[in-house]
């Protein structure tokens, strides 16, 4: 992945997963297309999008808009948990790649467990099938908590790569981090600036501005350093071009161990979306 501006991280299965990458949650196509296009012509070689976000296929175009090889740019969809089953986990995967124009997505992941429906371990094993036949180069998991992997690695043959999950200050998720680094798992982040709420100075936001002050950078910049420093891969929306810019540019400054607990300070415990245990 030539000319990237992120550092890559590696997955278990032995791919690399570049750590910060261009979320596309409530975009549309045609919006997906452009922001997609400018962030790789600017550096990014990782999109996020899924069956959900009815966008893939502005993500398909805009990684042929950007003019990089398909191998250049890792790309992530999942499959919606109505979708979950074997049978119906494969059609879904087949719509979402006739959608990206794609011959293979880089990371396909369950996108929430939704236990009481009891169909994540033969969504599972679709997955396992996708990654055997190289259509999905590697398979993973979001919104999964530590039970939840348990009963993968113990009914299937397959330690998920990663585990896509909301995680910002007010939720840092440390069990589940440790359990993930545990386990070879890498933790990715959505929503890393709690939809943003976390840079409201009403809510926190003039501890991060102030650090933000220190360091020459955003408060949003320092959040994403964060999740950076942690290890995590994370995503981070825009469809702002100068958004886009400022949020791949956290790799030139660290954060101390003071910059560290003042963000400590912010945890609440407080979520932004739901409840893994409580989607069905």
């Amino acid at each position: 992945m030539a000319d990237a501006l992120s550092p890559l991280l590696t997955l278990n299965d032995g791919a690399s997963i570049p750590q910060l990458g261009l979320g596309v949650y409530k975009t549309t196509d045609a919006e997906s297309a452009d922001a997609v296009a400018f962030a790789l012509q600017h550096g990014y070689r990782h999109v996020d999008t899924a069956s959900m976000y009815l966008n893939e296929r502005g993500v398909g175009d805009g990684v042929r808009r950007s003019g990089l090889p398909r191998e250049e740019v890792f790309v992530t969809t999942k499959v919606w948990f109505t979708e979950n089953g074997f049978d119906s986990t494969l059609r879904s995967f087949d719509e979402s790649l006739g959608l990206l124009g794609f011959d293979y997505v880089d990371l396909y992941l369950i996108h929430w467990p939704a236990p009481e429906h009891d169909l994540y371990v033969d969504t599972w094993r679709a997955l396992e099938r996708l990654k055997a036949e190289g259509r999905a180069r590697s398979i993973g998991v979001a919104n999964f908590h530590p039970k939840h992997v348990d009963r993968l690695i113990a009914e299937t043959a397959t330690v998920p790569a990663v585990n896509q999950v909301e995680l910002h200050p007010w939720l840092p998720q440390r069990e589940l981090r440790a359990y993930d680094d545990a386990h070879g798992i890498v933790t990715q982040a959505w929503s890393p600036l709690a939809r943003g709420n976390v840079l409201d100075p009403a809510q926190g936001g003039e501890a991060l501005a102030a650090l933000g002050r220190k360091h020459g950078k955003s408060p949003a910049q320092v959040v994403l350093r964060w999740h950076v420093q942690q290890g995590a891969s994370v995503i981070p929306k825009s469809v702002t071009p100068a958004r886009i810019l400022e949020n791949i540019d956290v790799f030139d400054f660290e954060l101390d161990a003071e910059d560290l607990a003042v963000i400590a300070s912010l945890e609440t415990g407080r979520r932004t979306g739901v409840d893994p245990d409580d989607r069905n």
